[in-house]
């Protein structure tokens, strides 16, 4: 085990590597020659990925590059020198206001958009100082001033309910100065969650509050953070609307983005560029180049004389979970959240939103308890249908509410915002119910569906 005081001077390097690296002398930042099975080499001793395996050390060679070299017992280390720890040395100057400019803020939470690649170890680190971002996305200083926030710094797997409620404050004190738009930087395994939330923590929202990702780093060629970044930071400074949204690409040939209502959009593919789609509707809109071209008609619109009305509600409730039904599924399951004091149940239920028989006692007991249980549907497209079948009738009976057209992390989301600020079950089951932020649509577009959005001509740029 490496000792604690060892950890400067090793970071990141395990036992083996310590003790082989010990023994010749070496530490970080030194310059050395390595003589093994594969060769000579020269270069200078980084610090290491924690997770990276045991029995190597990683040195930059004179032409930028890092490699990984083995160790092993017939290993010699020459220390050639002592160099000071490397710096990237990046642009810090930050760019004068434009009085012609709007003013956006970007919260950052986490995530890999607003990144950038530290050419001394490798990594992909945070650039969010505004010298930062004009260095590595300088079209930015052409759309609008910048101001800059971290917020948190947290993969976004790791965000909490709670979190979304202080973003959401944040926002607020944001919106009484004199911004014209936020963007909010975001990891995108969970970033429907958190548009979702925002949607209905907020009150009066007045400018856009945009929430953009990237699915691949800065560091990668392919990588969507600068365009999908460049495409926020525009929607926020001028588009026309007044709602949570999230700009994501929207086409596989990395051309345009897709603007997004923060209650119906989903991340449909895990690595996919293009992986965000509106569910049940079509996109609000799209962004190519600085053109904004509007698809919907129910926008809600930019009042940025108001903006200063913008409120948020006092709390949000974290005991909620969300259960997808399965064949065999038992009580047992539902039983083990109500013990464990759960306040809300939402189930994503089979078909047009039913489950199992052997659910129906636990069910019985927590509407005996007043716990709110909502239904969604896995299928994502379309409506749950508890009328049609004897099973949904009889789910409704023991208390289930049907939860329309929500997506289930969107009801998820509703629940928890719902329990933290009202308290009779027969209100919380009214909201649940009630279309607060577009979550619910009247009907399903007619293209909602058989629309792949971005390949069809019917809402191509180029028709």
């Amino acid at each position: 085990m490496v000792e604690e005081q060892d950890m400067k001077d090793y970071s990141g390097y395990k036992p083996n590597s310590v003790a082989i690296m010990k023994k010749f002398g070496v530490k970080l930042w030194y310059k050395i020659e390595i003589l093994s099975s594969k060769g000579t080499v020269q270069g200078v001793v980084l610090p290491r990925n924690k997770f990276a395996p045991d029995g190597f050390v990683e040195i930059k060679l004179k032409n930028g590059y890092n490699i990984g070299v083995p160790l092993d017992k017939n290993t010699k280390i020459k220390v050639i020198g002592e160099v000071p720890p490397m710096k990237v040395s990046f642009d810090q100057h930050i760019q004068p206001k434009n009085k012609n400019l709007p003013t956006v803020c970007l919260l950052g939470t986490g995530g890999t958009i607003a990144s950038r690649l530290d050419y001394t170890t490798g990594a992909v680190i945070p650039a969010f100082e505004p010298g930062e971002l004009f260095t590595a996305v300088p079209e930015l200083a052409k759309i609008s001033n910048i101001e800059t926030e971290v917020v948190y710094q947290l993969l976004s797997e790791n965000l909490t309910p709670q979190n979304w409620l202080e973003l959401a404050k944040k926002i607020v004190e944001l919106a009484k100065t004199n911004i014209d738009g936020i963007v909010i930087a975001h990891g995108t395994d969970t970033l429907s969650y958190a548009s979702a939330a925002l949607s209905f923590l907020l009150k009066n929202v007045s400018i856009p509050i945009v929430l953009v990702g990237s699915q691949r780093s800065s560091d990668r060629p392919s990588s969507d953070a600068a365009l999908n970044l460049i495409h926020a930071v525009t929607i926020a400074s001028k588009a026309n609307i007044g709602e949570v949204v999230v700009c994501m690409m929207g086409s596989s040939a990395h051309d345009y983005g897709f603007i997004h209502r923060g209650t119906r959009v989903r991340k449909m593919h895990s690595s996919a560029r293009h992986t965000f789609r509106s569910i049940g509707i079509t996109p609000l809109g799209m962004i190519r180049d600085d053109e904004i071209k509007y698809f919907s008609t129910e926008i809600k619109p930019r009042d940025s004389k108001n903006r200063k009305k913008m409120e948020c509600w006092s709390s949000i409730e974290e005991k909620v979970a969300l259960i997808y039904s399965y064949p065999g599924m038992k009580g047992d399951i539902l039983d083990f959240y109500l013990n464990s004091g759960y306040k809300g149940i939402v189930f994503a239920g089979s078909g047009l939103g039913h489950l199992p028989k052997t659910m129906y006692p636990a069910l019985k007991r927590a509407y005996d308890a007043k716990i709110p249980i909502l239904m969604t549907v896995q299928t994502l497209w379309g409506y749950t249908g508890m009328d049609v079948y004897e099973s949904g009738r009889e789910l409704q009976d023991l208390g289930v509410i049907p939860g329309k057209n929500m997506l289930p992390e969107v009801a998820f989301t509703k629940m928890c915002w719902a329990l933290g600020n009202f308290n009779e079950y027969e209100k919380i089951r009214e909201v649940l119910t009630t279309n607060i932020a577009g979550e619910i649509t009247s009907g399903e577009s007619m293209n909602g569906f058989q629309i792949f959005q971005g390949v069809e001509h019917t809402i191509s740029p180029k028709e």
